[in-house]
């Protein structure tokens, strides 16, 4: 038998920690529906083409589909979707005459990308999006919209602080114009990788023979422009202050001026208007998001998405759309990588049912049937060892409650016993219930044991 080796960049949590990830999906995904988005799945291959031309590394990054029995000379026309909001464009074309405008949806589903892995990226995650798109036009309200749905969903998991980063495309578009630049997309490219390779790195790459190739000055201004941030609309003035104009970039700072006065007055400081904010992907055209949390900044974005005014258009109708993704994945690896949260057992099971001999086995399942009809998750011991040894076997998995029948220890009927407390009380199947904290597994955080 061949070795088995872990392949990287595929994440495959242990029990605990897949208690955790599915808490979160399951708040995200009650979140979403309280602000009536609808949940579709699209499939997870798309064309290569409708999938290229997405961003400067989208072509390398798609994992194309191909049969083992193909002929050698066989091209593959499939890959996998590295994104949820391109297959949810092409959706929205195939189902335009079903669906109702604006269109609110969510999507959870997992995404692959060919990049190298590391902390938090990986060729194989989750995500959870949530998209509006709309018939023709698309008001920008709803660009205010979706960072407050992404802090009410935050605002119910155990995270650190965090921070909603805001720009608009057309700012740094309209301000490179307005400096002579004509190659806009990959001057974007490298200033989106400013928190990651740091300013003295973009300079270089801005001014590379083999790149945009700015003079030095150029550069400078570049840079200036993606230092600007504030929680309110007084970019505006800062960005003025440099004394570069053009029609394109008055547009987005007025739409951006717009959605930071609307956001602070449903939510003050939730967002931050930052001007470095671009996203790689071509397909943004106004508002851009990304979310930090607060302490890990390194880490890089953990949610972000934007407009788009183009990507669904079937020639006669575009439906422009405003999106915005948690990278599920990519959060809860941070978080368990600090040691900030864990699933407080290694499963659902709250009871586990003791067996005096495999005799009363039959009974036993007929004690966890009646508990389970009350919503109670509960297990049958594998076997009728000395119970010790089957309350061992609880406590390593972390089930907080362990069940006699009456016939244990002489016993004149069921019992129940709490083996953190070592309390032993009597118990009817028909009526007991744990503490409803111990129902199911909780989320537990460093502050809540200290």
């Amino acid at each position: 038998m061949s070795r088995i080796s872990p392949i990287s960049g595929f994440p495959e949590f242990l029990p605990s920690d897949r208690i955790v990830e599915q808490h979160f999906l399951d708040v995200i995904r009650e979140t979403f529906e309280l602000h009536g988005f609808a949940s579709i799945e699209t499939r997870a291959v798309e064309p290569i083409e409708r999938l290229s031309n997405q961003g400067e590394d989208a072509d390398k990054e798609i994992y194309a589909v191909r049969r083992l029995g193909a002929a050698a000379d066989e091209k593959s026309d499939l890959g996998l979707h590295f994104d949820l909001t391109v297959p949810f464009a092409r959706y929205v074309l195939e189902n335009a005459g079903k669906l109702a405008f604006p269109f609110r949806r969510y999507q959870i589903q997992k995404v692959w990308r060919g990049e190298r892995p590391q902390e938090g990226r990986y060729r194989e995650f989750a995500q959870a999006d949530i998209d509006i798109v709309g018939d023709g036009t698309l008001p920008f309200h709803y660009e205010v919209e979706l960072p407050l749905v992404i802090a009410d969903a935050f605002s119910k998991l155990p995270i650190p602080p965090f921070r909603i980063q805001v720009n608009n495309r057309q700012i740094p578009e309209g301000f490179y114009r307005g400096l002579g630049i004509e190659d806009v997309a990959s001057v974007l490219r490298i200033v989106d990788k400013l928190d990651k390779i740091g300013p003295d790195k973009v300079t270089q790459l801005l001014t590379a023979e083999d790149g945009p190739a700015l003079s030095a000055e150029t550069a400078k201004q570049v840079l200036r422009l993606a230092e600007i941030s504030s929680t309110d609309a007084s970019f505006v003035e800062q960005v003025r202050a440099l004394g570069v104009q053009h029609e394109v970039l008055d547009q987005g700072l007025e739409r951006l001026a717009e959605i930071m006065n609307a956001a602070n007055e449903h939510a003050p400081g939730l967002l931050v208007a930052d001007l470095k904010i671009a996203r790689g992907l071509d397909y943004y055209t106004g508002t851009v998001y990304e979310t930090q949390l607060i302490g890990h900044e390194s880490y890089g974005s953990i949610c972000s998405g934007g407009r788009y005014d183009s990507l669904a258009s079937d020639g006669k109708t575009t439906y422009p759309g405003v999106g915005i993704s948690i990278g599920v994945s990519r959060l809860i690896t941070r978080l368990f990588s600090q040691g900030l949260v864990k699933g407080s057992r290694s499963t659902p099971t709250a009871v586990l049912v003791a067996l005096n001999n495999e005799d009363e086995r039959a009974d036993a399942m007929r004690t966890a049937a009646a508990l389970r009809g009350r919503g109670i998750p509960v297990e049958v011991a594998p076997a009728a060892a000395k119970f010790g040894k089957q309350i061992k076997f609880a406590d390593r998995r972390g089930i907080p409650f362990v069940w006699f029948s009456g016939t244990a220890d002489g016993a004149s009927g069921d019992t129940v016993k709490d083996i953190r407390s070592g309390e032993q009380v009597p118990a009817d199947p028909a009526t007991w219930a744990p503490p409803a904290q111990d129902v199911r597994p909780s989320i537990e955080t460093p502050q809540e044991n200290s």
